[in-house]
């Protein structure tokens, strides 16, 4: 039937869907999905809205009208269902929370056809000063969500996304989000020291044999404390050191570290075979260092980092690393930093940044140009070490040199005596 169709896309999935033309415009409505709908009863829904074309009504257009007079709430439920397709499961999840905790409770009741600019500025801003803040007990945990700029800035741009998915389906023509002036992302990146990184390694050590010394308060409770030294230590296990050795050496993400298996680990072409990761599958080169860590771990279970039990994956390092790096004197470092100093070190050992993005397995070269202003010292060096004889030849000569070596000005003078006369 002409006018009817199957639309597949990339992914695989399939829509039934109606094309045709009212007024001089071309309409394409989707009728359902491949699955859900057979074919005739796919064909059976188009010939309704074929059927209207034909005397000049057009249904499609009616009903896009009718959801430009849908709710923001409503928008963003759609979206969910159908707009987060190619996002991974951990990003879906933030803008799920964001959306409950920032979105809905400033503009869910507003109709989408009526968010204007000023709509978007005003909820950026209170959102940054906290209108949205909330610190509140569940049955499992607390749930805590936060105001601020940074905060306000990202849930901006998940608006935009949900609008330009309005737009992608005929809802509205215009996104409100377009030109709001956004507050200055912080990078509030922190690149260790080579002093640091020592420090680092020598606590490591210490946690993982000795342990690390209690931090006691004064007159708590005094009379309960251990008088053996040793028990007034904390014994680190071996995996929470060997995963943060790891991140310092290979650049992963944390939840990569944590959630790797040892069958992805590959000692003889030495490589890390990450299946899945934020940009989709990835291959993790390993230095020697790095080879030797993961030789050194325990084998318990089916994760390289051992959690509470072996079958599922550690969920986070935030009390031992509080511990290590207050240890170390180093408690403004996050652990996402010791990524940023893997990259920072590549800089200073004069790696290019296509070479890091690789390393890294960032996807955009945007993402690595973000450590392009550290290659400032090592350019800097090769400019210094490339230019001594340049330095020797035109800097003043000083001392017995000056007197042997002819000044600049009688260089000059007598380049000009000896000049043809024109």
């Amino acid at each position: 039937m002409q006018g009817f169709g199957c639309r597949v896309w990339p992914s695989g999935k399939k829509t039934f869907v109606s094309q045709y033309r009212v007024a001089g415009r071309e309409r394409k409505k989707t009728i359902g999905t491949y699955g859900v709908l057979i074919v005739e009863q796919a064909r059976k829904e188009a010939e309704k809205y074929l059927a209207l074309a034909r005397t000049g009504q057009d249904l499609a257009g009616e009903e896009r009208r009718a959801r430009a007079e849908m709710s923001v709430a409503e928008l963003c439920r759609e979206y969910l269902r159908h707009g987060v397709a190619l996002k991974k499961g951990s990003t879906v999840k933030t803008d799920i929370g964001r959306i409950n905790g920032h979105i809905l409770p400033l503009l869910g009741r507003k109709k989408i056809s009526a968010v204007m600019r000023a709509d978007v500025e005003r909820f950026m801003h209170d959102v940054a000063k906290g209108k949205t803040a909330k610190d509140r007990k569940t049955e499992k945990d607390r749930s805590i969500i936060r105001g601020g700029e940074g905060t306000a800035t990202r849930t901006v741009r998940l608006l935009g996304g949900v609008f330009s998915y309005a737009i992608t389906q005929g809802y509205l023509t215009a996104n409100p989000c377009a030109g709001v002036k956004k507050f200055p992302d912080e990078s509030n990146e922190r690149y260790l020291t080579q002093d640091e990184i020592d420090r680092l390694g020598a606590t490591l050590t210490e946690a993982e044999t000795v342990g690390l010394p209690w931090h006691l308060k004064d007159g708590a409770r005094s009379k309960h404390r251990p008088q053996a030294e040793q028990d007034l230590r904390e014994r680190i296990s071996p995996h929470v050191t060997g995963a943060i050795r790891l991140l310092l050496l290979t650049g992963c993400r944390l939840r990569e570290i944590l959630h790797l298996k040892w069958r992805d680990v590959d000692f003889q072409r030495k490589v890390l075979d990450l299946p899945d990761s934020k940009t989709g599958r990835k291959v993790v080169y390993l230095s020697e260092a790095a080879l030797e860590v993961l030789r050194a771990l325990p084998k318990v279970g089916i994760y390289v980092i051992l959690g509470k039990q072996p079958d599922k994956p550690r969920s986070d390092l935030k009390r031992p690393w509080e511990r290590i790096s207050r240890h170390a004197g180093i408690e403004d470092v996050r652990l996402h930093d010791l990524r940023h100093t893997f990259a920072s070190v590549q800089v200073q050992r004069c790696a290019s940044l296509p070479m890091i993005g690789a390393l890294l397995g960032h996807k955009s070269t945007s993402t690595t140009a973000r450590y392009a202003h550290l290659a400032d010292d090592p350019l800097r060096r090769a400019l210094n070490a490339g230019s001594e004889s340049l330095t020797r030849a035109m800097l003043p000569k000083t001392g017995d040199d000056r007197a042997s070596a002819p000044s600049r000005f009688s260089l000059l003078r007598n380049e000009r005596n000896s000049a043809p006369t024109v």
